[in-house]
């Protein structure tokens, strides 16, 4: 799941553009599509698991998140290529894009759940049939890597899907409770990170800092931060205009969050934003060298000058508990409080 080969990805990404693409598999340019809301979840209904990135080195990984997902109360449907291996993949272009459109296009399966990420999610993007997508909505859940099907999902189809665990992680009683809440009860979710003092005299664990002051609301846009910024200048970046924007990273060297901040910032999104959360940075700690700016540091230097709302530490990244959130779902953030709320339901009514 680390975000080790940017520049691979990258490239990755530009040579699956010029891909031949034809009919209902043609991008669109990033506009402001009608948002379009999955169906509900509910206990009994049958989910399929995909792994649209990188190859599941362990089968008992599998095993595991087919467990977790019959735990939830749900029955299971493995995709024909869920278990494939094509060098670091988990198979070809064609059979993880193909599994992706079965999947959509199953009507017995009520949500998409994601094995895992790693890498070569953005390969897949020219192959999905987004007509089919759209005519078939439903949940697809998942993080990291996962980020490049949720920025096209919603640029290309409008369609709201959710950034939170994977099937192959951690099915935690906080993760567990937040999957119930969101999908099953339908909640109009609040998010805010648990308070844990431990023996602690104040709380040091899931602390978010508050980086400018004050509210806004907007959908909410992003995911990991080197997977969204490798979509840079593909059709498959949603608008950023006025849209509250979430960023998460692994291992990655603070320098390399400065240039792709920076990269954010020179192609006009984050003048266009109109609030930023930023998760977690796991791992994300300076090598051996000269020096480094410090992420602190580096976050000032990019979101206070946009003198919009902005706060860290929010519980969305490569952590054991994340929240479940809606891409594309509108919330308003509350940058002081470090908590951010959904507005609206997130399903079909």
């Amino acid at each position: 799941m680390h975000r080790r080969n940017f520049l691979g990805t990258a490239a990755l990404a530009a040579t699956a553009l010029m891909l031949p693409i034809a009919g209902s598999h043609r991008a669109f340019a990033a506009t402001s599509r009608k948002r379009l809301l999955p169906p509900a979840l509910n206990p009994g209904d049958t989910v399929a698991l995909v792994s649209p990135s990188g190859a599941t080195d362990d089968p008992l990984d599998l095993q595991l998140a087919q467990e977790a997902m019959e735990a939830l109360g749900l029955k299971v449907k493995v995709a024909p290529h869920f278990a494939a291996r094509h060098g670091h993949l988990a198979g070809s272009d064609g059979e993880r894009a193909g599994d992706l459109n079965a999947m959509f296009g199953d009507k017995d399966v009520k949500a998409i759940i994601c094995v895992r990420g790693g890498s070569g999610a953005a390969r897949l993007l020219p192959l999905l049939d987004y007509g089919l997508i759209r005519r078939n909505p439903k949940v697809l859940l998942g993080y990291s890597d996962i980020t490049a099907l949720h920025n096209a999902l919603l640029s290309q189809a409008g369609l709201v899907s959710f950034h939170g665990p994977i099937g192959a992680g951690s099915w935690n009683a906080f993760n567990a409770d937040q999957f119930r809440r969101v999908f099953f009860e339908r909640e109009q979710m609040q998010y805010r990170n648990t308070a844990e003092k431990g023996d602690e005299l104040v709380q040091r664990r899931n602390r978010t800092v508050t980086i400018t002051g004050g509210k806004a609301q907007g959908e909410l846009v992003g995911g990991n931060l080197s997977v969204l910024v490798a979509l840079a200048g593909s059709p498959y970046l949603p608008d950023f205009s006025g849209k509250i924007l979430f960023l998460e990273d692994v291992s990655e060297a603070p320098y390399r969050i400065d240039r792709m901040l920076s990269t954010l910032r020179l192609m006009g999104a984050l003048d266009k934003v109109a609030g930023v959360i930023f998760g977690e940075c796991t791992e994300c700690d300076p090598g051996n060298g000269y020096g480094s700016l410090t992420l602190p540091q580096i976050f000032d230097d990019y979101f206070k000058p946009l003198k919009i709302p902005a706060y860290r530490g929010a519980m969305i990244g490569h952590i054991r508990q994340q929240f479940i959130v809606p891409v594309g779902g509108r919330v308003e953030m509350d940058a002081d409080a470090g908590t951010f709320r959904m507005l609206e339901p997130v399903f079909q009514s």
